[in-house]
């Protein structure tokens, strides 16, 4: 199986930073598989907020999470900080798969990357198009769809 190499800080938009924690690690010594999904979560999440994408608002942006996946190129521990890019890899009507590539410390190479994908949902939880207002803001950052 071959594996596609590790995307570049170049490869990204709008950049995070994560603190590692103590508590993140497992017990061979690096960061936990399900640390960086949550980290993952988190830095789409900021990047909605800084999007003007008002996600906790009646009315507002309502994802739900349908699909998340991560590869892992490189170890990483505490206490490095994670720089985590965020990018939008496909954008349809009424989904988004957003992509993370989390860089240590200074590191120009992701150590690990990440997609979760979104699907705009009503009250119901019912698939529904994506807003016309928040399109733009994705697109900003849409990479190889």
């Amino acid at each position: 199986m071959s594996r596609q190499p590790p995307g570049t800080r170049a490869d990204y938009c709008a950049f995070y930073p994560i603190a590692t924690r103590w508590k993140d690690m497992d017990a061979y010594g690096h960061l936990n598989n399900a640390s960086y999904l949550s980290y993952l979560d988190t830095a789409v999440t900021l990047w909605q907020l800084d999007a003007g994408m008002e996600i906790y608002r009646p009315g507002g942006l309502r994802f739900l999470a349908a699909q998340i996946g991560c590869t892992y190129h490189a170890e990483a521990r505490f206490p490095d900080l994670l720089h985590a890019g965020v990018r939008c890899g496909h954008l349809g009507r009424s989904s988004a798969r957003f992509e993370v590539g989390f860089f240590r410390n200074d590191d120009d190479i992701a150590c690990a990357e990440g997609f979760i994908v979104h699907v705009s949902v009503d009250e119901r939880t019912r698939p529904e198009p994506i807003p016309d207002r928040f399109r733009p803001a994705i697109e900003a950052i849409l990479r190889g769809d």
